[in-house]
């Protein structure tokens, strides 16, 4: 079906920040979605069925903004998450 491609755009970037940056300090799988989810529902969704429509459109400026607004949301979901369960680094 047509719909299965709609999706959040910002859910893979979140996704991607969290393995790259967060991952190796919570080794709970469980943790990590809820930081994922955490960090998603501070971005307002931005629903496509294709990345490469988002990203081929975007400036340069725009990039840059999106990767801001990603890696601030996942830091914040982990200084949450890190808090209430009080996770020493």
């Amino acid at each position: 079906m047509a719909m299965d491609t709609v999706h959040n755009y910002y859910e893979r970037l979140v996704f991607n920040e969290i393995k790259e940056h967060y991952a190796d300090k919570i080794n709970d799988e469980n943790t990590l979605a809820d930081m994922a989810c955490i960090a998603l529902n501070r971005i307002a969704p931005r629903y496509i069925r294709y990345d490469i429509d988002m990203s081929f459109y975007m400036s340069t400026d725009e990039h840059i903004e999106v990767e801001n607004r990603v890696s601030k949301a996942v830091r914040k979901a982990y200084k949450k998450i890190k808090k209430a369960d009080n996770i020493i680094e």
